[in-house]
């Protein structure tokens, strides 16, 4: 394989600018009635010279960052308020749900990035991912498994016990029913 680039951290002009006057265009820029050629004249007012290109090209990686970021918050807001609901679920699907959902959107907007990522890690990853799945539902299917077995050995010890009483029988067996149903839909 041939040489592997280095990814350097991409800065503009803009990046340079006074951190005020920085400030400044990120206020312009989030006011939408302001158009990159203003906000160029603008910084060339103030003595920089920086064509609207470069402001696009700021305002489009801001604009990705922020986005990202808005997303990440809103995603942990809703796993917060899962948890709050729920003191007592399982998050290891949430978790997994979260990771995989990171990383197909890592791929789908990795263009140029793409090149340099090493596919056969993040195919590790999804296989990773995958078996905890697979073994989190076995896991699964194993407990209710044992369930049935440990409700059906004490419905025969305890039927053998009241016998006697058929009433009292058909009460139990509704007793083990619903304990049986609240297990398996815990789980």
């Amino acid at each position: 394989m041939g040489k592997q680039r280095n990814k350097k951290r991409i800065t503009s002009k803009i990046d340079e600018l006074p951190e005020q006057l920085r400030l400044q265009v990120d206020l312009m820029l989030a006011d939408t009635s302001n158009t990159y050629v203003e906000i160029s004249q603008f910084l060339k007012t103030a003595g920089y010279e920086i064509s609207k290109s470069s402001i696009c090209r700021y305002a489009a990686r801001t604009n990705t960052a922020m986005q990202r970021l808005k997303e990440a918050q809103l995603q942990t807001d809703k796993l917060v308020q899962v948890i709050k609901e729920n003191p007592d679920a399982d998050y290891t699907e949430a978790a997994i749900v979260l990771t995989m959902n990171g990383l197909v959107n890592r791929m789908a907007t990795a263009e140029e990035e793409f090149d340099a990522m090493p596919l056969d890690k993040a195919g590790r990853l999804i296989a990773s991912l995958s078996r905890t799945k697979v073994y989190k539902d076995r896991v699964r299917q194993d407990m209710k498994d044992k369930a049935d077995i440990a409700f059906k050995e004490m419905e025969t010890e305890m039927m053998k016990v009241i016998k006697q009483d058929p009433v009292a029988a058909e009460q139990l067996k509704a007793i083990l029913q619903r304990a049986k149903e609240r297990m398996v839909q815990y789980d």
